[in-house]
């Protein structure tokens, strides 16, 4: 399995608009992050986690020809704001599938109503096929996955784990029984927001301490903030097995 960082940077991107803050103005490509997302491949399948205002930008980037579906983290909207931009794909191999909890299609509802409406639509909307995610695991193709619930603030949110890799962003809170899901890891990804406590992410700190309660073979920060510095001097304080994610970044698990 084949994953690809499309995005690592939180909900404004790096560099911010209108921004003076030196990391903003970083040379260093490590340093420029989309929204956060990543493409996981294996076999002759192609899914995306979360599909951000900068999910046209990463499908071009990344060369994606063919997509089998969207599975979501959650409705906020620097993980959805994309969702209009999966028409060449529906031009191409027909209605998309998208996989999210019962409250995030709610939302996307309302916010992309020319999409799911029953009426007939406009020349040119995509149409896509709705599967529901619950707290159990369920099916990609030929591979299962394993939600992890968790909580962003009071949002209830979803990671996510394949086989030995698991992925978790926008996450605050996170059970003993949710951990329990997350044991025996090759790979490990979560969000790492910056060093001050934040009310709704894992700062350094938390994520730190996370990573050392669950042990993984090797893990990557994302969901990074400007605030969490540059990147190089960033991983350079870094535990031995724990790595800084950055936009177009690929493991293979």
């Amino acid at each position: 399995m084949k994953v690809t960082f499309l995005g690592t940077g939180t909900s404004q991107g790096i560099p911010i608009i209108a921004s003076n803050h030196p990391v903003c103005l970083s040379k260093d490509p490590k340093d420029k992050r989309l929204r956060v997302s990543i493409l996981i491949e294996w076999s002759t399948y192609t899914y995306v986690i979360d599909c951000g205002p900068d999910f046209r930008q990463q499908m071009l980037r990344a060369n994606v020809s063919k997509l089998d579906g969207i599975v979501f983290t959650h409705e906020h909207a620097d993980h959805t704001m994309g969702l209009d931009d999966i028409r060449p794909f529906f031009f191409k191999q027909g209605a998309i599938h998208l996989y999210a909890h019962q409250r995030v299609f709610k939302a996307l509802k309302k916010r992309f109503d020319y999409i799911f409406t029953t009426a007939p639509k406009y020349p040119g909307v995509p149409s896509v096929v709705e599967h529901t995610i619950e707290n159990k695991p369920f099916t990609l193709s030929n591979l299962e996955v394993i939600p992890i619930d968790g909580l962003h603030y009071k949002l209830q949110v979803f990671g996510f784990r394949f086989k030995d890799f698991a992925y978790l962003t926008d996450m605050k809170t996170v059970s003993s029984a949710e951990m329990n899901k997350l044991k025996n890891l090759d790979v490990l990804v979560v969000n790492a927001l910056r060093e001050e406590p934040h009310i709704s992410h894992f700062n350094l700190e938390e994520a730190l301490d996370f990573i050392d309660m669950l042990k993984p073979k090797k893990a990557y920060l994302t969901h990074i903030s400007h605030l969490l510095g540059f990147h190089d001097d960033v991983q350079q304080n870094l535990p031995k097995n724990v790595f800084l994610a950055y936009d177009n970044l690929q493991i293979t698990i």
